[in-house]
């Protein structure tokens, strides 16, 4: 099989035709990325959306999820239990509407098994990010409500924070797991509806979480715009040549 060049390469010097080689090469392997990036921004266009339907789909019981806890996130659950308020925790320096606050957690002691689910119970203002008044903001003991499932988070560092009672960075579940006295759920829960009806001692419930669609377009430009880069490089050279 014979491979004919165009004349302006065929009359140009062994270096200068590598370096052409070597241009097309780079100009297609970050096209190929840029349309890698741009089948990840759809799949993830289409995930987004199946957790949204998810979100929005009427409660089931907690024994009916899923076991996989993949398929399980953005469930909408009925749940009812026992808090355990003894062994509360804290997510501190979380935002709300630009203010600074804290997130409760509460474990669920749910009828028939001796695994608790946290709850998410809600979002306490705090001008430090860290410190309430724990006692104002506990409710009824029993639960009866809807909530929808959510995923512990990983980070680097230590989750729970150095110096303050059963506080912590983010949910993190194997440091979780060391601190109760009894076994956890591998995912805990967002309260939606449901406890003590609302008023100044309730804490304001959080929303669905939005959905972004990653950083996947912005890396498909940065691609597209290299191989765009590379093929007019390319073009001047071979022209100025």
């Amino acid at each position: 099989m014979k491979i004919y060049l165009p004349t302006r390469l065929l009359g140009m010097k062994r270096g200068n035709l590598i370096f052409v080689i070597l241009g097309s090469i780079f100009a297609l392997v970050c096209l190929r990325l840029g349309f890698w990036q741009l089948s990840r921004l759809s799949e993830r266009k289409a995930l987004n959306r199946e957790l949204s339907a998810r979100a929005t789909t009427a409660p089931v019981p907690m024994n009916q999820l899923p076991k996989d806890t993949g398929a399980a996130h953005f469930r909408r659950v009925r749940v009812s239990g026992v808090y355990d308020y003894t062994h509360e925790i804290y997510v501190t320096n979380r935002t709300r509407n630009g203010s600074p606050g804290v997130q409760l957690v509460t474990p669920l002691r749910v009828a028939g098994t001796d695994t608790a689910v946290l709850v998410t119970r809600g979002w306490v203002y705090a001008p430090d990010g860290m410190t309430i008044e724990r006692s104002r903001w506990k409710e009824p003991d029993t639960l009866n409500g809807d909530a929808f499932v959510e995923f512990f988070n990983t980070g680097n560092g230590n989750a729970k924070l150095a110096g303050r009672d059963r506080s912590y960075r983010w949910l993190d579940e194997r440091t979780l797991a060391q601190d109760f006295p009894y076994p956890i759920a591998p995912y805990h829960l967002i309260l939606i509806s449901g406890g003590a009806a609302a008023g100044p001692n309730v804490p304001p419930r959080l929303d669905v979480p939005p959905l972004d669609e990653g950083p996947h377009q912005s890396y498909a430009i940065q691609w597209f715009s290299f191989a765009t880069i590379s093929i007019i490089g390319m073009f001047l050279f071979v022209r100025r040549k």
